[in-house]
């Protein structure tokens, strides 16, 4: 059963003439009739009398309230479907990490709603890969985050790196870690830790980078939020190791000191502990330890307008320049 046959039954059951059916559909008679008989086929029972005036059967009186629904549900969705092609979705919804919703986003979502008004933005701040999860279900259209391949891989999803950035140390301006312009490894291991709660990526990034080096995450407490982390931290020996752009407002707090880490491999005092089973020469500190943030949708979101202009939005204007300078000239 196809659609046409549908609506050229309803024709002819409208006019109560074949002829008149034709000129309303555009088509020539033999085709009305065509497709009328291959609905009968279908269905195993004759649909009208052939008489001057094409009356319903009794089998076309059943079917006509079935076929009035059938065609104006596919009106109404053909409706919907051009209005999204048109730009005209109710709503736009976006997931991105903590420090790109705080840093970076307020622009985009200014000039969005400029050229958007009659959408509706929802944006939600979630950890990488929960963001990326419903992402994946179809619950936001848009995420920008921390790269997280598991997820990303799929043929479906469309990526595009925005930027690298390095991951610093957060402290109090007090911690004896500030002395340090550049914090090296064997003391930093010696601190206790705030880290992110499970299901963020920067939590699972930071445990990685300490089973590369052989030594062990010393994780007190566990947050979700950049104002927790400075708070808890300003307090007293604890520490964050955070990327650079979850760290933009701790910069003016006098209370709060952000170090970089040190690239250089350890001395021979501590080289046993940070080098362990790695004899083979294997260094097992990253020296260029940074954090890849990425945009990410699905291809055949990027056919609906609203969209495809929050994704250029975002790579127009994220990141700022400070980020990627930061990056090249290793500070």
């Amino acid at each position: 059963m196809r659609l046409e046959q549908l609506q050229a039954f309803l024709s002819v059951a409208e006019t109560g003439s074949f002829q008149q059916a034709a000129r309303k559909c555009g088509v020539t008679q033999s085709t009305i009739s065509r497709q009328v008989q291959g609905l009968e086929a279908e269905v195993g029972l004759s649909l009208f009398h052939r008489t001057a005036h094409a009356k319903l059967t009794v089998g076309g009186e059943r079917l006509l309230p079935h076929a009035r629904k059938i065609c104006q549900s596919w009106r109404n969705a053909a409706v919907e479907l051009g209005d999204l092609l048109a730009g005209k979705q109710p709503e736009l919804c976006v997931a991105a990490i903590h420090s790109v919703c705080a840093a970076y986003l307020p622009p985009v979502l200014q000039r969005f709603c400029r050229s958007y008004p009659e959408v509706q933005l929802r944006v939600t701040s979630l950890g990488s890969d929960r963001a990326l999860k419903v992402l994946k279900d179809g619950l936001v259209d848009i995420a920008v985050v921390m790269n997280n391949r598991y997820f990303t891989q799929a043929p479906e999803m469309l990526v595009e790196v925005l930027y690298n950035e390095p991951i610093e140390v957060l402290m109090a301006a007090s911690h004896p870690l500030a002395q340090y312009d550049r914090v090296p490894w064997p003391e930093l291991i010696c601190y206790p830790q705030v880290v992110f709660k499970d299901g963020y990526g920067m939590q699972r990034m930071v445990q990685e980078q300490f089973g590369r080096i052989g030594a062990k995450l010393h994780a007190v407490l566990e947050l979700n939020t950049l104002d927790a982390f400075r708070g808890v931290v300003r307090q007293g020996e604890l520490i964050a190791l955070l990327p650079h752009s979850a760290l933009l407002d701790a910069k003016a707090d006098r209370t709060l000191a952000i170090r970089s880490i040190a690239l250089e491999r350890a001395n021979s005092k501590v080289s046993a502990i940070l080098f362990e089973g790695f004899a083979n020469g294997q260094s097992a500190i990253d020296p260029t330890w940074t954090r890849e943030v990425v945009l990410v949708t699905t291809h055949d979101r990027m056919q609906i307008p609203p969209i495809a202009h929050f994704w250029n939005l975002v790579r127009e204007l994220v990141p700022p320049c400070d980020v990627i300078k930061v990056v090249k000239s290793g500070n």
